[in-house]
């Protein structure tokens, strides 16, 4: 049983004339992985996302065909709520997510709407902010936070419901380059502490790599290619693609055109590190 399946999937907005998804068959298994979703700009990346919790096609009006299972419930016949306790999703700007007058409302707020009872709210809303860091900020409104700070109380807001897969949308656009490391470290910690499965769409690779088991890649509103990270970073696919390449791809591909590296790219530096120590034996 697949977590999410798109099969033969297409979606224009109304009034465009192109498709911003082109015949999508992509399948994401139940398996607690970390995966990244890269493409260049205007690929259709943020468009998927929105299908994965049924906002596309139910909120966004246009035109589609094909179809989109969430743990086996159509996207089509199953509310954007009850989707949410399958699918969590955090976007670009998490100030645009925050509604409530202070933090603890803010994650409170989803398990309310579901019906929860008070004394498991509590409890759910304690676990929650102790995962994400934020215990010291339940009493403080979302618009007195940094952006790191909103991040997390986004992250929490979602996490509180016990999704099966996490999805963020270039959670690090915002974020200097210190929160942004920050947030991934205690993404990947969330994800192997819950066992879920978290996706993430981000251009700065060079932080995501280290991390990721899996990768996607899209191109003109189509899934290319998706595989382990090992396989796509090798892969002609990635290679070609229009983006801003990680350091340490762009190092390593260098060598291989000078024939002084035959190996697999490394993804991390310590892995960098060792095998650039075999090409100076």
């Amino acid at each position: 049983m697949d977590l999410i399946r798109f099969e033969n999937f297409f979606y224009r907005y109304k009034g465009n004339e192109e498709y911003a998804l082109n015949n999508i068959n992509l399948k994401i298994e139940k398996e607690d992985n970390f995966i990244l979703l890269c493409g260049e700009t205007g690929s259709g990346k943020t468009t998927l996302i929105k299908c994965m919790n049924g906002l596309i096609p139910q909120f966004y009006s246009g035109f589609y065909k094909g179809s989109v299972f969430i743990n086996e419930k159509n996207t089509v016949d199953t509310s954007i709520a009850n989707l949410s306790t399958e699918v969590g999703i955090v976007f670009q700007n998490p100030e645009n997510q925050l509604i409530a007058m202070n933090v603890e409302h803010e994650i409170a707020f989803g398990l309310e709407n579901l019906g929860i009872p008070r004394k498991e709210i509590a409890q759910k809303i304690e676990e929650s902010a102790s995962l994400t860091e934020i215990e010291h900020l339940l009493d403080k409104a979302p618009f007195e936070l940094s952006g790191g700070e909103q991040q997390r109380v986004a992250i929490a807001s979602i996490l509180v419901l016990e999704p099966k897969i996490l999805i963020l949308d270039e959670p690090t656009a915002l974020l200097d380059p210190k929160m942004a490391r920050k947030i991934i470290r205690l993404l990947k910690e969330i994800q192997l502490e819950r066992k879920i499965t978290i996706l993430i769409s981000e251009h700065r690779l060079d932080l995501l790599l280290p991390f990721a088991d899996q990768m996607i890649l899209m191109k003109n509103g189509r899934v290319i290619e998706h595989n382990s990270l090992e396989m796509v970073i090798n892969g002609e696919n990635f290679q070609n693609l229009n983006l801003n390449k990680p350091i340490i791809y762009s190092i390593f591909m260098k060598l291989k055109e000078e024939n002084l590296f035959e190996g697999k790219i490394p993804t991390s530096i310590p892995e960098a590190v060792n095998s650039l120590k075999s090409v100076l034996k």
